[in-house]
């Protein structure tokens, strides 16, 4: 059972490639709140899976800050006390290479994501929240078609997210991420995810 203030989201389905994962890196780079970036609140907690080498390539380019067992931490800190955890797991017999940002000023963080992760990832049926499905959307959509609220919408929304949808005869149009309607969602989700049962978070 997960900390009532912790909270993990994993942001991209499938095995991401080394640069699927520099991409996911820089998921937030230019998100214009610039006190959750900084302060690592964008990220913490977020995670997704990679490859054995793309695993051992990040455990090269540095000595780790720690390493405890099935993970380590990278010695550069993204911001503030968040930073880049990898995970060497054996979930359901398989061993799988994964990546989480923990914020390191709660000791624990690291654990809690182990947890979370296995969690998530030994659900009875595969599926996928509404929640997993809009970061997926994020994730994989090119940064030329993914963006955030400027000054021509209303005040409350400016800064929120913002994705590019293809309208048919109506053209392209901007909408926001959080109100994609279920056949939006399924028309921007590769063809193995669109069919998922929809799952409720823990």
């Amino acid at each position: 059972m997960q900390s009532p203030s912790f909270h993990s989201i994993k942001v991209f389905h499938g095995v991401a490639t080394r640069h699927e994962m520099y991409r996911l890196f820089d998921r937030h780079a230019q998100d214009p709140d610039t006190t959750g970036r900084h302060s690592g609140a964008l990220h913490a907690g977020e995670w997704f899976e990679i490859g054995e080498v793309e695993h051992d390539h990040m455990f090269e380019i540095l000595p780790p800050l720690w390493m405890r067992g099935d993970m380590f931490a990278m010695r550069e800190f993204l911001v503030g006390n968040v930073t880049s955890v990898f995970f060497t797991l054996s979930i359901d017999g398989r061993i799988r290479w994964l990546h989480g940002y923990c914020d390191l000023s709660d000791r624990a963080s690291p654990d809690r994501m182990k947890a979370a992760i296995v969690e998530r990832e030994t659900w009875p049926v595969r599926a996928m929240t509404r929640e997993e499905r809009l970061e997926h959307i994020w994730s994989a959509t090119h940064e030329d078609y993914r963006g955030y609220a400027g000054v021509r919408w209303p005040e409350a929304l400016r800064g929120t997210r913002t994705v590019l949808l293809y309208g048919g005869r109506e053209g392209t149009f901007v909408k926001r991420l959080d109100d994609l309607t279920e056949t939006e969602i399924a028309a921007k989700l590769p063809v193995q995810f669109r069919h998922l049962p929809d799952a409720v978070a823990a």
